[in-house]
């Protein structure tokens, strides 16, 4: 594919809508939703990736624009209903229909269906491969090709029934900045990303580069042990560094000013702790926000640095494609704001089969049980997701 096409289209395709009147909201009430697979960076940059086999493919990159958005502000358990109207010009409005939609709201007449694991849980490698591809990855930073690459191992499991219960559970048991439940008819995408692939708004752009990763006690005073322990690991600083420099240097090709607001902050989830860094740039008066987003996909927390050759290696070694897992998910107004979530701590629903998958920072000085572990930790949740949807 040629790079910067499949920019310039979802530009055009942005551009052809012409909001009547700004909403006045602080939150997005219109404009396109959809997801960019890990696979678009063949559109962003002059990389090439191999077909590789995988029931777990994705379209590379899909938006959508809708007529009913409805919008829920959790806070101060208030709903906003909108109904947009997609004219030419000088066609004359129709009716609106909002009143179905609160019909349907009021109603709550929603069909419930069971949800239940079949077979056991599959993977494209095994513990002993995994281990290999860290000791792979290792011997490229070692020889100095990367100073960090983010190897993973997808995951799947059959199921039968519901799997939106899947997503009630998970959005209770690991509560994250991004929840989401995309449904494409042929495949769903569902999760509870702790990471934004980048936040851009009236001309500012945010990365939250999470890079760190310890898993959880379920014990308060030794989480918070543990906490001092990652700040203080020499490894996990010098990994979170790196990636804090890439996102600097991504923001910095296309932004005037970058500086980095947040260093090394500690965060909880459910089941991982994570250091966090908030790196910010401000926007060109004659910048165009997908152009940044096309400078800092795919994220470097989930590829490597440097992250040209990070992604090569990736292709090279991960025998799938990665599809979801490493893209983005969310929204684009139609002025050009942008807010994704990464697709990690995330399902793939497809064909019945429930498809997730998590990786691993490999760094010089990695030990690679230990790296086969973090994939585990990582996991943690959805797999608690899937057993506890089983009982609802």
């Amino acid at each position: 594919p040629d790079p910067r096409q499949a920019l310039a289209q979802l530009r055009e395709f942005r551009e052809s809508f012409r909001p009547a009147a700004p909403s006045g909201l602080p939150f997005i009430t219109n404009g396109l939703f959809g997801h960019m697979a890990y696979e678009a960076v063949q559109y962003f940059e002059d990389v090439t990736l191999r077909d590789k086999p995988g029931a777990s493919t994705v379209p590379a990159i899909v938006y959508q624009a809708f007529r009913y958005v409805i919008a829920i502000n959790h806070f101060k358990d208030e709903l906003y209903l909108f109904e947009h109207q997609y004219l030419a010009e000088g066609e004359a409005p129709v009716a609106d229909t909002l009143d179905q939609i609160e019909t349907l709201i009021q109603n709550r007449n929603f069909a419930t269906h069971a949800f239940h694991l079949t077979g056991e849980e599959t993977s494209n490698a095994t513990d002993a491969e995994y281990l290999e591809l860290i000791r792979l990855g290792q011997h490229h930073c070692q020889r100095g090709d990367v100073f960090q690459i983010v190897l993973s191992r997808r995951f799947q499991q059959g199921f039968q029934g519901d799997e939106f219960n899947v997503y009630r559970a998970l959005r209770s048991l690991n509560p994250s900045p991004y929840l989401f439940f995309f449904d494409y008819g042929s495949y769903k995408i569902f999760g509870s990303s702790p990471e934004s692939q980048i936040v851009i708004d009236k001309g500012q752009a945010v990365l939250y580069p999470i890079a760190g990763t310890f898993r959880r006690t379920g014990d308060d005073a030794a989480d918070a042990r543990l906490a001092q322990q990652l700040l203080d690991d020499p490894k996990e600083t010098a990994e979170h560094v790196m990636l804090v420099d890439l996102a600097r240097n991504d923001l910095s090709r296309r932004c005037d000013v970058v500086a980095v607001e947040r260093f090394k902050e500690i965060q909880y989830y459910s089941h991982v702790i994570h250091l966090v860094s908030k790196v910010v740039g401000k926007l060109g008066a004659t910048t165009e926000p997908l152009d940044v987003v096309g400078e800092t996909f795919p994220a470097g927390t989930l590829s490597g640095a440097p992250k040209y050759r990070a992604v090569q290696l990736i292709d090279e070694y991960e025998s799938t494609q990665r599809g979801f897992y490493g893209g983005c998910i969310g929204a684009l107004d139609f002025g050009g704001d942008f807010n994704h979530a990464i697709m990690i701590r995330t399902f793939l629903s497809k064909d019945n089969t429930l498809y997730y998958q998590a990786g691993a920072g490999v760094v010089a000085k990695s030990v690679p049980a230990s790296e086969l572990q973090e994939v585990h930790n990582k996991l943690g949740a959805l797999r608690a997701a899937m057993q506890q949807a089983e009982k609802v």
